[in-house]
């Protein structure tokens, strides 16, 4: 089996465990293989924690989940070092905190205050953790997906823009249909009566590794990276395009964003069996590579225009490449 089929079948089992939403669990798997952090975003009850859950129980893989709350320590996330007795004599170890393992779901990580924030910071980023002056490798196989819920604000610690930057992606869950949500009611009742499901292998890491090999080879054209730098610049440079865009706009994408912009469009490219991208490849995922980046301006808040709302007029007024 190829890595583009083993790929498939982790979507075809995360899908069977997510009944629609379709585009959470692409999403996710566009994380996996770019080899990013997620921000999912959703209503409570939209199955943000059990789709992470699937994709950790069809590979095989350690899997951590971090409750965040208001009490919660640094240590509590990435580990101590804790004295102990041997033949006599006192000594230090190292004991791991749940950051160490290959998936991790940092759930409500907004409920954390802002020091156990920023010890997710250098895990994320640099895949390393310091603990006491040593530093600790994080597993290759090593990626963070952070819930958080919009609504019930009172008690939480917003994410600051530095935190946020470092996710890749921010993915929103929405409402699924009246079909999906009978198949939802049929599914869970299955799984309460004890209901058998199909038993597959497990994917094992070395498929991922493959496939992220094979994706570094997926070519980006001058003019598709040309449109992604003009997308970029529409963020910081509104008032170029439009008047009323400029108004709604206080700080543009950081060069991050070209760069996810780039990393997510090959995934996404290679998931339709391609060796190149096109710019509609670059518009596929561009909501959720710039959602989270762009610091809207009072006016937009108060005329409740949205970052997918600003999205979408900068698609229209940036050019497709010809």
């Amino acid at each position: 089996m190829t890595p583009h089929e083993s790929i498939q079948l982790l979507q075809k089992k995360m899908n069977a465990a997510i009944i629609g939403q379709e585009h959470i669990v692409e999403r996710l798997i566009i994380g996996l293989l770019a080899n990013g952090n997620l921000l999912v975003e959703g209503l409570p009850g939209l199955a943000k924690t059990r789709a992470v859950r699937a994709m950790a129980d069809a590979i095989d893989s350690e899997f951590s989940r971090i409750q965040f709350t208001p009490d919660l320590l640094p240590s509590d996330v990435t580990g101590s070092e804790n004295m102990y007795e041997e033949g006599g004599e006192y000594k230090f170890r190292f004991e791991p905190g749940p950051i160490f393992g290959n998936i991790i779901l940092a759930d409500e990580i907004n409920r954390a205050p802002a020091k156990v924030q920023a010890a997710m910071l250098e895990a994320m980023e640099e895949r390393q953790v310091t603990v006491a002056g040593k530093t600790h490798e994080m597993p290759e196989l090593f990626i963070v997906m952070a819930t958080q819920n919009p609504i019930e604000q009172e008690g939480t610690y917003p994410l600051p823009e530095a935190q946020k930057d470092r996710f890749l992606m921010h993915v929103n869950i929405t409402y699924p249909d009246k079909a999906s949500e009978m198949e939802v009611i049929a599914l869970v009742r299955g799984e309460k009566s004890g209901v058998e499901t199909e038993e597959s292998e497990e994917i094992v890491q070395e498929v991922i590794f493959a496939a992220r090999d094979e994706i570094a080879k997926v070519q980006s054209s001058k003019t598709v990276i040309q449109y992604i730098v003009d997308l970029v610049f529409a963020t910081r440079y509104p008032e170029k395009y439009d008047e009323k865009l400029a108004s709604y706009i206080d700080v543009g994408t950081s060069p991050r964003a070209s760069l996810g912009l780039d990393q997510c469009s090959r995934v996404y490219a290679w998931l339709q069996g391609r060796d190149h991208t096109t710019p509609e490849d670059v518009r596929a995922v561009v909501h959720d590579v710039l959602r989270h980046r762009i610091t809207p301006s009072y006016e937009a808040q108060s005329d409740r225009v949205s970052n997918d709302d600003i999205i979408d007029t900068i698609l229209n007024l940036v050019a497709l490449p010809a």
